[in-house]
């Protein structure tokens, strides 16, 4: 069972994450753990696994779970069994079969004579039979890092299990073996993915936001309706208070005209009458002390309205703000833009394929390169940018310009601001104003202007390319994304998502997330084996 009581996170700049967060996962239980961006889900894991200490509050996790986390920078330079925790046990192991039989080996491997058969079974499971477990992590690939940590659950047994990510950098068929893993467990789990196949495979889903921890007693599809109820209440209640507002501008209006001339009137009426003007100044102050109340009582209320109102658009995502507005005048739709005849690429005298490719590429198609991992993916799309050559065959390519996303955003300059970078994408006729505008609508508010890029997430840096792209204004013949979902939050996602949706270009991608290559209308695939 895992408990948090009041936790609290303070990162050691003194900026809170969040605060008196509550949370209790069940023996058995299956739960997605989801939210933006920063709201702090990684920081949460870490501190369920403890890995990490929070600021305030009360952790219970008994029995202490199993963690995989998203990144393993930190493990490159440990071998395989260092970074599972299981080299004590195996060299224990080994010295007491060749007979070296001490307390401390006993004591190391703590009676789990058959640890090397379920790292065999394990590391052959998840497609890493025959792996050397003495070798660097830093020589695996990403999806060989996570299938080792994946592995680690059959070779550690827990009951609890933490996952970060898990399906960030696997093939389709790494993928599969884990939604298996996910489906047929007994472990109680907690998992913190953008996949909504896997998502959908958890009987429950926590949302973490500034508000909290809310709970959703069903699968993501029962999630986003949900949302998509409270959304569409949201923007009902923000029309609501638009009405409202303009009602109440209305009926002071009404008001004062009103006043107005029933103060002219009695005026006309006194100075008819012979009034005395002593007595005229006095009622014409009283007038206007009434006129004076009344604006403050219809201000007063206007300005709760606002107040409401400013709230509430505050609550908004803001995507549909965003739009690419790319000129697309320039694409011509059917071109031949790369031609490719039986060509393949060589690595230390040997062919990458098993069969040269062949392919052409037209304007306005949407394509995806899909093979496991180790396949050669990245190395074609370099090859189709001009920046690789093929060992054999031929590759035409047209005068074309093409803009190539990577999962670490490299077009970024991370020595830039937000704004600097923007700027960059400027070919000068933008003035400054008309750029941050269309900052803002990316989400990039006058406070993110000054702040430097390496500041950002994966997802601001994603939503600042996308917006450095609308200020360019052209739209290239081709734009490539290499697992572009990586990393990114739902919400991200669906900003990705749209933003992709308005291009009319060619679009070449890497990547295994099938949910997404639907969204994006993915017309057919390049097979790497």
């Amino acid at each position: 069972m895992l408990t948090l009581q009041d936790i609290t996170y303070i990162h050691p700049n003194k900026d809170l994450l969040f605060a008196d967060l509550d949370l209790i996962v069940n023996k058995h239980h299956k739960i997605a753990l989801i939210g933006n961006n920063g709201t702090g889900k990684s920081t949460l894991l870490k501190i369920l696994a403890g890995e990490l200490q929070p600021s305030a509050g009360l952790v219970k996790a008994d029995p202490k779970p199993y963690y995989v986390p998203q990144l393993f920078g930190q493990f490159n330079d440990h071998s395989i069994t260092q970074a599972l925790r299981i080299e004590g046990k195996l060299n224990a192991l080994k010295e007491i079969l060749e007979g070296r039989i001490t307390e401390e080996n006993m004591e190391l491997l703590d009676d789990d004579w058959a640890i090397e058969e379920r790292c065999q079974e394990a590391f052959a499971h998840w497609g890493l039979g025959g792996i050397d477990l003495l070798q660097k992590m830093a020589a695996l690939s990403g999806g060989q890092k996570t299938k080792v940590f994946l592995a680690g659950i059959s070779i550690h047994q827990p009951e609890i299990v933490l996952l970060d990510e898990p399906s960030n950098h696997l093939d389709t068929e790494g993928r599969k073996l884990l939604y298996d893993y996910i489906t047929s467990t007994s472990n109680t789990l907690v998992v913190v993915s953008h996949d909504r196949t896997l998502l959908n495979l958890l009987d429950t889903v926590y949302e973490l936001s500034k508000r909290g921890i809310t709970i959703y007693g069903g699968n993501y599809d029962f999630y986003a309706e949900q949302k998509l109820l409270e959304s569409n209440a949201l923007n009902q209640d923000v029309k609501n208070k638009e009405r409202a507002l303009r009602k109440a501008k209305e009926t002071a209006k009404e008001s004062m005209e009103r006043q107005q001339k029933l103060d002219a009137r009695g005026k006309k009426k006194q100075e008819k009458a012979g009034v005395p003007t002593i007595m005229m100044n006095t009622l014409r102050n009283g007038a206007e002390n009434s006129t004076s109340r009344m604006k403050g009582i219809h201000a007063e209320k206007m300005d709760n309205i606002s107040q409401e109102l400013s709230q509430l658009r505050k609550e908004l995502p803001g995507i549909d703000k965003m739009r690419m507005d790319f000129d697309n005048s320039a694409l011509h739709s059917g071109k031949i833009l790369i031609n490719a005849g039986d060509i393949n690429f060589g690595y230390d005298g040997r062919l990458l394929w098993k069969q040269p490719l062949s392919f052409q590429i037209r304007s306005g198609e949407r394509l995806v390169i899909k093979g496991i991992n180790g396949s050669g993916k990245t190395t074609l799309i370099k090859m189709m940018l001009g920046e690789l050559q093929p060992a054999s065959g031929t590759l035409h390519r047209a005068a074309i310009k093409t803009i190539y996303i990577d999962q670490d955003y490299s077009l970024i300059d991370d020595t830039l601001s937000v704004y600097e970078q923007a700027q960059q994408f400027n070919s000068g006729a933008l003035q400054e104003h008309d750029i941050k505008i269309r900052l803002s609508r990316f989400l990039f508010t006058k406070e993110y202007w000054n702040k430097p890029c390496k500041a950002l997430s994966g997802g601001e840096k994603m939503r600042l390319m996308l917006c450095s792209l609308t200020i360019s204004n052209h739209a290239p013949d081709i734009m490539v994304l290499d697992e572009p979902t990586n990393n990114l939050d739902l919400q991200n996602i669906g900003i990705l998502t749209n933003a992709i949706n308005e291009y009319k270009g060619t679009l070449l991608i890497i990547s295994h997330d099938e949910y997404f290559l639907e969204q994006v209308n993915i017309e057919r695939a390049i097979e790497l084996s």
